[in-house]
C-alpha cells in the first residue's frame, strides 16, 4: 500500500522561504512521476510542479518557476520542495501525489492522472 507523507509547512512572511517534503513508501517507486499540487478553500486542485523519479525530469507551473524547486532523494523515497520568495498568493494547502509515468504531453500537471495522495500540509504566507 503506498503512503505518502507530506511535513515542513507552516508560516513564513512574503519573501521568505520553506520547504516541504514528501516521505513515500510502499512500494519501489521507478518509473512514477512525483507531483506537487496546492489547493485553497472554495479553489481548485492546480499543479505546482513534477519531477520524475528515475531521471530527475522536473516541471513547473508558470506561477512559481523561478521560485519554487523540486527534487527527489531517491535513496531516502523522499521528494521535496523548496519555496523560495513566498507570495501571499502561495498561501494553500500542499499536497503531494504520485502515478506510474505516462509520457503524454501535459499529463503531469492534472489532478486526475495521479493515483496516490498525500494528506496535505499548510503553507500561510503573510505579507
Amino acid at each position: 500500500q503506498v503512503l505518502l507523507v507530506e511535513s515542513g509547512g507552516g508560516l513564513a512572511q512574503a519573501g521568505g522561504s520553506l520547504r516541504l517534503s514528501c516521505a513515500a513508501s510502499g512500494r519501489t517507486f521507478s518509473g512514477y512521476i512525483m507531483g506537487w499540487f496546492r489547493q485553497a478553500p472554495g479553489k481548485e486542485r492546480d499543479f505546482v510542479a513534477a519531477v520524475s523519479w528515475s531521471r530527475g525530469i522536473t516541471y513547473y507551473a508558470d506561477s512559481v518557476k523561478g521560485r519554487f524547486t523540486i527534487s527527489r532523494d531517491n535513496a531516502k523515497n523522499t521528494v521535496y520542495l523548496q519555496m523560495d520568495t513566498l507570495e501571499p498568493e502561495d498561501t494553500a494547502t500542499y499536497f503531494c501525489a504520485a502515478t506510474l509515468w505516462i509520457p503524454v504531453a501535459g499529463r503531469y500537471a492534472a489532478a486526475a492522472t495521479y493515483d496516490y495522495w498525500g494528506q496535505g500540509t499548510q503553507v500561510t504566507v503573510s505579507s
